[in-house]
């Protein structure tokens, strides 16, 4: 929706001349007053660090709790879809976008607006289960998470298919135009093919993939486990690419099993990738298994005690398939504390570690360990701050579990609140500035398949789940969720869906000060929200369509609210012009 808002027409004089101006103030901002600056959801979590957190000004608290699923979105795809979607902004026509990928090798581009389809393509027969060794997907084709490396417009994904019909299996690594969809030269990448490390070398047919990807330091990362029912001799793979070349790959690898299950895949806090690895059954000596791992670029590990923590108890949790690989490294930054920079760790033993991100220690003890679900866990987590502290949410079962860390030396875990999600989801985080308004969103993944959002502070219901137009239908265990411009997005089997908060009524601009200065500028101010983004348009011809007026530049901010615009006298003449003011 549009506000078009007309101001009387102002005349000045100067040199006897007469000017005549008319100003047209067009807020185009879809019912929202919200800070305007560029959004996208490039990846999982929507950060590197994988902290989930979502800053939209649209997501008070009182918003969250009026969510409405929008039953005018289409959103429908072929195939069953456990990643997360992404979005894009100025994609095809200009238009926002929504990514999403599905088992069946499908990959879609729709419109964030309505959901239909701009673009789609199929990269290749999905594997059916029944030639696997074994897992629990039937077809596994493209399972995890995407990652989009704005820079190159380019989407990158693993997808696992079969040319002719189940006997050979290939991972690749593909990489396309995310404004066309076409396939960049070059891709995709045969990891069969192309990756080795010492010894072992790489067999898609025991190799499964669900963890999210990641851009790099200009790598695009990938890693790898078994599949589910841990058949075969798989290895914890992490594999680099060159985003520029994708010809020279490079690996690293456990020496045995080990696999890198974890649905959010690689975190970073700026450096290198950061994964965490599961059980080796068997193992006497360590060799890369149940561990958190630091590398170099392109998939470089040390080797030395500063850059991996492996649990003291290692053997045990081999032993009793308790992977700390199940979910993967969140950074987590605690100001105050010593060490302040952290990373946690959670594992299928129920627990949450807490490591000094500086020197790993190898295998040793963690700087805090507390006990945190009665399940597995292979669900994401997330992170945030409020007046409060910082806080840590992970999924324990059906529930959402939350504690603070504190800022002592050492740091320690704090329970803090513990709620029902109606399922097993993994959890996301919205907050109109970062600090205020946090929700913290579950989702009722194979159970009650509804969203729930909680106070970030005290866990207290802030939206239960809506009536029947909320309801969705199969969802999936760990699957996450994404917010943009005052929407959230879930992507399910066969359907994305868009839920939308009320949008409030956009304050007007108030026009002050139309002035021809004495150089022959024309300037004028307004006042409005402050942090919006605005552009100024021109023409002289109100009978063109909007998108042939002449695009003159960004409006300045001089002070919080208050806004300036100078259009140079070398674009004054005589006659009337007219002037839109847009945002974004």
């Amino acid at each position: 929706m549009s506000f078009l808002r007309e101001s009387p027409q102002m005349r000045i004089e100067q040199s006897g001349r007469m000017l005549t101006l008319l100003i047209l103030i067009l807020i185009a901002l879809g019912g929202t007053a919200t800070v305007q600056c560029s959004v996208n959801v490039t990846q999982y979590h929507n950060h590197e660090n994988r902290d989930g957190l979502f800053i939209d000004p649209a997501f008070t608290r009182s918003a969250a709790a009026a969510l409405k699923r929008d039953t005018n979105f289409l959103g429908t795809v072929s195939g069953n879809v456990y990643a997360q979607p992404l979005y894009i902004e100025d994609g095809p026509g200009g238009k926002a976008m929504i990514i999403t990928v599905t088992e069946s090798n499908n990959v879609y581009s729709l419109d964030a607006a309505n959901g239909s389809v701009l673009w789609q393509r199929h990269v290749g027969q999905p594997v059916p289960k029944a030639n696997l060794p074994c897992g629990n997907i039937d077809p596994m084709g493209i399972t995890g998470t995407p990652v989009v490396d704005l820079p190159s417009r380019t989407l990158f994904f693993d997808a696992m298919t079969t040319p002719d019909g189940g006997t050979t299996k290939k991972h690749l690594i593909y990489a396309l135009n995310v404004d066309t969809g076409a396939t960049n030269a070059g891709w995709p990448v045969d990891l069969n093919a192309t990756v080795r490390f010492g010894s072992n070398a790489f067999n898609s047919t025991v190799q499964g993939q669900r963890s999210a990807l990641a851009v790099l330091g200009g790598y695009v990362y990938s890693t790898y486990a078994g599949h589910a029912g841990d058949c075969g001799t798989y290895f914890g793979w992490l594999v680099g690419v060159p985003v520029s070349d994708p010809s020279t790959v490079q690996a690293w690898s456990t020496t045995r099993l080990g696999g890198s299950w974890s649905v959010g895949g690689i975190a970073s806090d700026g450096g290198g990738p950061i994964i965490a690895t599961g059980n080796s059954p068997g193992a006497t000596t360590w060799g890369g298994g149940e561990s958190i791992i630091r590398f170099a670029p392109g998939a470089l590990f040390s080797g030395t005690t500063n850059d991996h923590w492996t649990p003291t108890n290692w053997m045990a949790l081999d032993a009793h398939d308790l992977d700390l690989g199940g979910s993967g490294a969140l950074i987590v930054d605690v100001p105050g504390a010593t060490p302040s920079k952290l990373i946690l760790a959670l594992g299928k033993d129920g627990n949450a570690y807490l490591l000094n991100r500086t020197n790993l220690g190898g295998i040793s003890a963690p700087i805090s360990q507390i006990p945190i679900s009665s399940g597995s866990i292979i669900q994401a987590a997330v992170t945030y701050s409020t007046s409060q502290g910082v806080y840590v949410v992970c999924a324990d079962t059906n529930k959402l579990a939350a504690f603070q860390i504190t800022p002592t030396s050492p740091p320690t875990m704090v329970s803090a609140w513990r709620v029902s999600q109606g399922g097993r989801g993994s959890p996301f985080v919205t907050s109109t500035d970062g600090s205020n308004n946090v929700v913290v969103w579950g989702i009722g993944a194979g159970s009650d398949q509804r969203l729930h959002g909680f106070d970030g502070d005290t866990g207290a219901v802030v939206f239960s789940g809506g009536g029947a137009n909320e309801l969705m239908a199969a969802t999936h265990n760990y699957q996450t969720a994404i917010a943009a411009r005052g929407r959230i997005f879930v992507a399910t089997d066969r359907k994305i869906y868009a839920f939308s908060v009320p949008l409030p009524q956009p304050p007007p601009l108030v026009l002050s000060n139309p002035t021809l200065l004495q150089d022959g500028s024309f300037q004028f101010d307004f006042t409005n929200v402050p942090g919006m983004g605005f552009s100024v348009f021109r023409t002289t011809d109100l009978s063109l369509p909007f998108t042939q007026w002449t695009q003159l530049g960004p409006v300045t901010e001089t002070l919080p609210g208050q806004f300036r615009f100078i259009d140079p006298p070398a674009n004054l003449g005589d006659g009337p012009r007219l002037y839109r003011v847009h945002s974004p």
